[in-house]
């Protein structure tokens, strides 16, 4: 990302005053770089660097050994930044973090290439394993979802103005506004029964500590409660691969026809539920008490038996969670109550099982550019591993084509790793394709794979919701996965009666997508909503 610019000079004058754990390179390429004998000198020099810095050093990239800007275009620092990670990985150490600006940005430059500042530190990559809950949260606009996890990652007591809400949101109009409007992240973790939390959740380096530290990560994939972005709640249900679902239930407030909605979701994507009632501190015990019961009428409502966590104890929670068990908890963030009940839950709740699919696959949430590294793909990894530097295929395209790409580098909260398993949530860096081609939506599988797109499938729909019946024609928005696309239904026997369960065949109105038997999908129009469970594809 760019940066400050000073930053950039002070650890030129640093590293022309005493060098130490300050490294300048004007550029790394794989011909020349790694090579024998040239591999492993750089190797130990990086070692050093990294021990006289005791336990971290700064390579200074695209400047030259007296420390004067040259800059190197965005390909190859592209591949400096390859090759630089290579050599940590065989030093024990990994990039922590880096920065970039324009070489000629001050004026007196005389090139408008990159130069770069990446903080080396020791200890190897992170190595991933199964101990990672992602949950997604739910629940009615302004009921505190945002503050409640503020709260959770930081440990900070909110200020009744919903103040840590302020860690998560990503864009300036939902700071100013106090609604979210797409989906944020957020992650805290556990290490020796401890809870690691951040400092300050906007320094991307405070994010990649706790990846770093944690021996169990907690990552929150936090949703939307405003009705018009139910699309985008949906979104962040269906197409993460979440472990758990976290409904919120304001006290001032009390459930409501949104909370409902999306409890249906969560239940009818067979996702496990806690229900936690926020904003404690702002009722009398008394009011408190009849929206708990109000919840508890809720659940019942949906077939499901709600568990009191603080009669029953956690033990109980985690051993019933599922099943058609809710656990429900009263919380807030101002008081802290219920905090510390909600950080025994998250640190012993089991991670649940993973496809059994063994080849890699993730699909597409969201894209962006970062300079010198170029295009990312970022999403949740459903199943099997990816590592730096495997060869894969992204797609469908819009014409059911695949395009070979090669993976860069991976970053999990900012925290580069070598390699991440089912369930982590990534930014993958690829080689071969624009950022502007890749969309929501597509997959990442093997180059050795023969994924085959699909433009139609059968499928088992149940209606939950329609004002009168679904007939051939019905045009609603199908969400599978990170999918998000028009679909025409066709009902065998011609129709669907709200209540109904039956076969359809569905068809992606615009364009193909991968996608395969037994995935659930929500659909939805206006006001009419359903769930289906897909049962063959590309049917003759």
């Amino acid at each position: 990302m760019s940066a400050d610019r000073s930053a950039l000079l002070r650890a030129i004058e640093r590293g022309e005053r005493d060098g130490g754990a300050i490294e300048f390179k004007e550029r790394l390429t794989r011909e020349v770089h790694l090579a024998d004998g040239r591999m492993e000198s750089l190797v130990a020099q990086l070692r050093h660097r990294v021990l006289s810095g005791d336990g971290e050093a700064t390579y200074v990239l695209g400047v030259t050994d007296d420390g004067g800007l040259a800059g190197v275009d965005p390909e190859t620092f592209s591949e400096t930044m390859d090759v630089l990670s290579l050599l940590a990985s065989e030093a024990d150490a990994h990039i922590a973090d880096v920065e970039t600006w324009s070489a000629g940005s001050s004026g007196s430059g005389s090139t408008d290439g990159l130069v770069g500042l990446a903080t080396l530190r020791d200890g190897g990559m992170f190595e991933t394993d199964d101990d990672h809950l992602v949950v997604g949260t739910a629940g009615h606009v302004d009921h505190g979802k945002s503050t409640l996890v503020g709260t959770l990652v930081t440990g900070r007591a909110d200020d009744g103005q919903g103040g840590t809400r302020g860690f998560l949101d990503v864009q300036p109009h939902e700071v100013e506004r106090g609604l979210s409007a797409d989906l944020s992240y957020a992650v805290y973790g556990f290490a020796d029964g401890d809870a690691v939390r951040m400092d300050n959740p906007h320094r991307k380096s405070d994010r990649a500590r706790i990846v770093e530290e944690a021996d169990r990560l907690v990552s929150f994939v936090d949703t939307v409660g405003h009705e018009p972005w139910l699309r985008t709640t949906i979104r962040g249900l269906v197409g993460q691969k979440l472990d758990y679902g976290l409904l919120v239930v304001a006290a001032d407030d009390g459930p409501t026809k949104t909370t409902r909605e999306h409890l249906g979701i969560l239940l009818a994507t067979e996702l496990p539920t806690i229900v936690a009632v926020t904003k404690a501190d702002a009722v009398s015990d008394e009011r408190l008490a009849a929206v708990e019961r109000e919840v508890e009428s809720m659940l019942r409502d949906a077939g499901q038996t709600p568990l009191l966590v603080d009669r029953h104890g956690i033990d109980a929670a985690v051993a019933e969670v599922g099943d058609g068990v809710v656990p429900l908890l009263s919380t807030s963030a101002v008081t802290k109550a219920g905090i510390g009940t909600l950080d025994r839950l998250f640190e012993t709740l089991p991670k649940r099982a993973t496809p059994e699919r063994a080849e890699f696959r993730l699909y597409v949430d969201r894209s962006y550019k970062v300079t010198g590294v170029g295009a990312v793909a970022s999403g949740t990894v459903n199943s099997g591993t990816v590592e730096a530097g495997d060869e894969l295929l992204l797609g469908p395209m819009a014409d059911g084509s695949f395009r070979e790409v090669e993976v860069r580098s991976i970053e999990m909260h900012y925290h580069r790793v070598d390699k991440a398993t089912a369930g982590r949530i990534v930014g993958i860096a690829l080689k071969g394709v624009d950022e502007a081609e890749i969309e929501r939506g597509m997959a990442l599988v093997p180059r050795d794979s023969d994924p085959e797109p699909v433009r139609e499938f059968e499928a088992e729909a149940m209606v939950l919701n329609h004002p009168t019946r679904i007939q051939a024609g019905y045009e609603p928005v199908v969400h599978v996965e990170t999918v998000s696309e028009a679909a025409v239904f066709s009902p065998e026997g011609g129709q669907l009666l709200p209540g109904d369960t039956g076969r359809t065949r569905v068809r992606f109105k615009f364009r193909p997508y991968l996608v395969e038997e037994g995935q659930r999908f929500v659909f939805r129009e206006g006001s009419s909503k359903g769930v289906g469970t897909i049962r063959a594809v590309n049917p003759d």
